[in-house]
């Protein structure tokens, strides 16, 4: 099978592990494009003879392709891989309904989410869409038993409105219970921040899915403290006081704190399990492994334009 993929410049988390992984399943050819590139895809890939690729896989910031429908209906087997697709359903996004407006235009293409949760509810809106979880690349995020100086912790951003109820779950928690909010640049010195910490707070509320943050954290040794989400801890396959600890409340999170400080066995026996569970079924190998399966299935045919869909296509610029 010969593939197209069309990453970011610039990527975080870095899929570097991944397109290895599926460059050596399968014949493909990866256009890593800048912010310019990608806002102009019918420049960017004149070149390029898609008709020769049996699947192009598209990796690109949803804000920079969204105009581009007309373009992209016209491309055979587009699988279109989307980690921020829970912004479709939060009242808090600007982006709020665009993804199914996006998805609505592309009738040919199968998309690949995060949440288990986003897949069912784009999946009743008709679209062709497959769930596989975040990860992490294990050569870069792994365990190096350091001291863990730092007791509670996040390490990420608030700023953007998307995280509104994220922020004033940690603000609280800042105020109240000594959680040390974190930033780092990618790389080592996050991977070495990870490993100093003993908790890690996950305060992903409202979001529906989990960020690859938790799984980093996770491979690290942290112990969990996970907003429960409900629907993704079993599609994960995440179970409540073996991988992690979930909490719906932060009287809830303060009483596994309090459990974690009188049983330190429990504590390491929650993190060790953590930890094996990620480097299992979380890693860039079996995300790898997850969008190959995909890739390898069936395409539907072409569909001819319905009148509604060519007045879309007018709306469109590109």
């Amino acid at each position: 099978m010969k593939v197209l993929a069309l990453s970011s410049a610039g990527r975080e988390p870095d899929f570097s592990r991944v397109y290895e992984h599926l460059g050596g399943q399968l014949d493909l050819d990866l256009k890593i494009l800048d912010k310019e590139a990608q806002r102009d895809l019918r420049g960017t890939l004149r070149q390029v003879d898609l008709a020769t690729y049996d699947r192009v896989l598209v990796d690109l910031h949803f804000k920079n392709i969204r105009r581009q429908t007309r373009f992209l209906r016209r491309i055979p087997g587009l699988l279109i891989y989307e980690e921020d697709a829970c912004q479709n359903y939060l009242e808090t996004s600007r982006w709020r309904g665009c993804f199914s407006r996006f998805y609505r235009a592309l009738p040919n293409a199968r998309i690949v989410v995060t949440g288990a949760s986003v897949a069912e509810r784009l999946t009743r809106e008709g679209f062709n869409v497959h769930f596989i979880p975040k990860g992490y690349d294990p050569q870069v995020i792994f365990s190096e038993h350091l001291e863990r100086d730092i007791e509670l912790g996040f390490i990420g951003r608030t700023a953007s409105a998307a995280y509104q109820e994220r922020k004033r779950l940690l603000d609280r928690l800042a105020a109240e219970d000594a959680l040390q909010l974190l930033r780092t640049p990618p790389g080592e010195p996050y991977r070495q921040m990870l490993n100093r910490i003993r908790y890690f707070v996950s305060a992903d509320v409202g979001l529906n899915e989990y960020m690859a943050k938790n799984f980093e954290a996770m491979a690290c040794g942290c112990v969990l403290l996970a907003w429960r989400q409900g629907r993704e801890e079993p599609a994960i396959g995440l179970e409540d006081g073996v991988h992690l600890l979930l909490y719906s409340s932060v009287e809830e999170l303060r009483g596994h704190l309090v459990r974690l400080r009188q049983d330190p066995e429990l504590a390491r026996t929650i993190a060790e399990n953590g930890r094996h569970f990620t480097e299992r079924h979380l890693s860039h190998l079996r995300l790898a492994e997850h969008l190959m399966k995909v890739l390898e299935e069936p395409w539907p045919s072409p569909e001819p334009l319905t009148p509604w869909r060519e007045f879309w296509a007018r709306l469109n610029p590109f």
